[in-house]
């Protein structure tokens, strides 16, 4: 029985964790809050806390001593995000060199590419213009960098699904700019397959995006998600805006994967 370490057991990492242990592996989930210890133990998860600030706090090291261990944090929303996320993931990365885990994977964003008006591979993550994208980008390469451990880096589109509906993300609005550019959308059940067949195929050392086949416009996507809800439909202004189309290619070819939901039109 392989053991799976989730740093991050919120909106993705509970029910990846869930999908782990349906599938006969040990988890080892974290939470900052204390107040979470006996939901995790009451979902078969071996529960720690793990705090990063943006040092790791002490008595982390059974947590981190696992087959795999999973990043599942996103960089902070304060003014140094680039930095104090660097510093986070130095802190993990240190404290893995000195432990038993020889695998990682890193959930990273389509943020990292910039708007080029153009589809964009693996190779694109070049010199990010978002905060977030540098932040991000420089984690994928701490942790690239390590000869412990072998990393694979998903980076995944706009995160929907269950409770999470894009019909409720515009409503209403007017003016909103963009309505011509194409969406890259995944839903959270593609995102929980692709990091288990990367585990179950042993695939690691690979920067994969991940991101839904179809590609809508804003404005259709949007309209058709707030409709659904019986929603105000977002209005949409004739500004054109700078885009990107995110292609998985790789993923489908490397891993073989079919997308649960390959179009975003079909899921809302």
């Amino acid at each position: 029985m392989e053991t799976i370490s989730i740093l991050g057991c919120g909106w993705l990492g509970l029910p990846l964790a869930h999908n782990f242990i349906h599938n006969g592996y040990k988890v080892k989930g974290s939470t900052t809050s204390p107040g979470k210890i006996n939901s995790l133990k009451g979902n078969r998860i071996d529960p720690f806390i793990v705090t990063l600030t943006p040092l790791l706090n002490s008595g982390t090291n059974k947590f981190f001593n696992a087959d795999v261990l999973i990043i599942n944090i996103p960089p902070n929303n304060g003014d140094d995000k680039v930095e104090y996320h660097k510093k986070q993931i130095e802190s993990i990365k240190t404290t893995l060199d000195k432990s038993s885990t020889s695998r990682v994977i890193f959930v990273s964003s389509t943020s990292v590419y910039n708007e080029c008006n153009s589809t964009v591979v693996e190779e694109d993550a070049v010199n990010p213009e978002s905060i977030s994208g540098k932040a991000l980008l420089a984690a994928e390469n701490i942790l690239f960098r390590s000869r412990k451990f072998k990393t694979t880096i998903i980076r995944f589109g706009g995160l929907i699904g269950e409770d999470r509906n894009p019909g409720k993300f515009l409503a209403g609005r007017i003016n909103v700019t963009g309505g011509n550019t194409p969406v890259n959308i995944i839903h959270r059940d593609d995102c929980i397959e692709i990091i288990f067949q990367v585990i179950k195929q042993d695939v690691y050392g690979e920067v994969f995006n991940a991101v839904a086949d179809e590609h809508p416009t804003k404005k259709e996507f949007y309209t058709k998600a707030a409709l659904s809800l019986n929603l105000e439909p977002p209005q949409f202004n004739n500004e054109k805006t700078n885009y990107k189309i995110v292609v998985s290619s790789k993923l489908k070819q490397k891993l073989g994967y079919k997308f649960i939901h390959p179009d975003p039109m079909k899921i809302v």
